[in-house]
């Protein structure tokens, strides 16, 4: 059936006013970067600033150690993505072509483990953290995430197995393939767009990840930029406008631009994990 023109215009209408309650608050928190203090504390805020001033970003990298921060969570966020997705790829291939009780138990795993709260997490990661000695480090840091990524990477990349057809791997194991040389040369190629949307999600979750770090990093140059922005708020809960806003729109950048960079890619993959055949 087509959809009527009233009903197609109300779809759009309800489109962009999704659009914009997405857009709207990196939108005043790029305006709020870039406004001097005067019009912070103005009665009449405006969406553009009279007057835009650097001020602010050169103020944030004075007060904070942002670029170590930063640097902190790019290691712990790169790590995480690529350790998440080489367990993750092989543990897929298991799930989506075994179709035993511990494949049907795995699956169950991992939609049962996103209820979790963090919460609840928190407490016995501190734990076997502290029994490996590996609290207030980097390393520990990407254990966690990585624990954390594990179940969302394979049900993810066990959707793109399933949309690999079999036929190939079948024609592989004719030519004398064994299971590892089928999923390295065959299988993995073509899940390509897959494992780089399920990489990049597992980056985007560790590198804006605040309560972990928070709780398991103390030496401040050890702690990763979300939590350094804490940084920016009094003791008294009086935050630092200006600068937290800047630091907040530099920490921002690196997750639109890499996504921006791949965009098609995930697109892709997201498309191919869809299918099923």
């Amino acid at each position: 059936m087509r959809t009527s023109t009233p009903a197609r215009a109300g779809q759009y209408i309800a489109l962009l006013a999704y659009l914009v309650f997405l857009a709207f608050p990196f939108l005043w928190l790029v305006s709020t970067a870039f406004k001097p203090p005067r019009e912070l504390g103005s009665l009449h805020p405006t969406w553009i600033p009279k007057n835009p001033t650097l001020a602010n970003f050169r103020q944030a990298f004075d007060e904070q150690p942002l670029l170590h921060a930063a640097l902190n969570s790019l290691l712990a966020a790169l790590a995480a993505a690529v350790v998440a997705v080489l367990i993750a790829t092989p543990m897929a291939y298991v799930v989506a072509r075994r179709r035993t009780r511990l494949a049907k138990a795995v699956t169950g795993w991992v939609v049962v483990s996103q209820a979790f709260p963090f919460v609840l997490l928190i407490i016995p990661l501190f734990l076997v953290l502290k029994s490996l000695r590996l609290i207030n480090s980097v390393p520990g840091l990407v254990l966690v995430y990585v624990v954390w990524a594990l179940p969302f990477a394979l049900w993810m990349l066990a959707g793109y197995v399933r949309a690999v057809p079999p036929e190939l791997e079948e024609a592989a194991a004719v030519d004398g393939a064994g299971r590892v040389r089928t999923l390295v040369s065959v299988t993995a190629p073509l899940l390509a767009p897959g494992i780089v949307a399920t990489g990049l999600f597992a980056f985007i979750t560790a590198w804006n990840e605040f309560f972990f770090a928070l709780v398991l990093l103390k030496t401040p140059e050890k702690q990763t930029l979300p939590v350094v922005l804490t940084h920016f708020i009094g003791a008294e809960g009086v935050a630092d406008l200006g600068p937290l806003a800047a630091a907040a729109f530099l920490a921002t950048l690196p997750s639109l631009v890499v996504f921006a960079l791949i965009q098609r890619r995930i697109t892709g993959g997201m498309l191919t994990g869809a299918v099923k055949s």
